[in-house]
């Protein structure tokens, strides 16, 4: 399994959190590992690096229902972005609500759909299907 650089998690819930970067950690997939409790502190941080020409992570793994910005907030702002690189967003939601999951197909930028809890399964997969 190749090793990437960064991964970027969004998401308010401090268990899923901790328990989706103990199986990232285990599977070895990134080297680093950054966080944020909402869409909208993602936004600011990502879009002033992108501005900065400062590291962007390689994957995000976006929570839908979070306070202060939701994913879809972050998905409008984001997907407005001029980034130079193209960043996979994969949704990782307790949501399977058929709107929600064929909201998430108008949006470019979305490549993946997951339902919660992140497993090491579905990571080796992810990973087996893009190398």
């Amino acid at each position: 399994m190749q090793k990437i650089d960064t991964i970027c998690i969004v998401d308010d819930d401090p268990i899923h959190i901790f328990t989706t970067k103990q199986v990232l950690q285990k599977e070895a997939v990134c080297k680093h590992l950054i966080s944020f409790p909402n869409g909208k502190d993602a936004y600011e941080v990502l879009s002033a690096a992108a501005q900065a020409g400062e590291p962007l992570p390689d994957l995000i793994l976006l929570d839908l229902n979070m306070p202060i910005w939701d994913g879809w907030d972050f998905l409008d702002e984001f997907s407005k972005l001029s980034l130079p690189k193209n960043i996979p967003i994969y949704i990782v939601s307790s949501s399977n609500h058929p709107d929600d999951l064929q909201k998430a197909t108008q949006y470019p930028i979305v490549s993946q759909f997951l339902l919660k809890p992140l497993t090491a399964d579905k990571i080796r997969s992810w990973f087996s299907n893009t190398q």
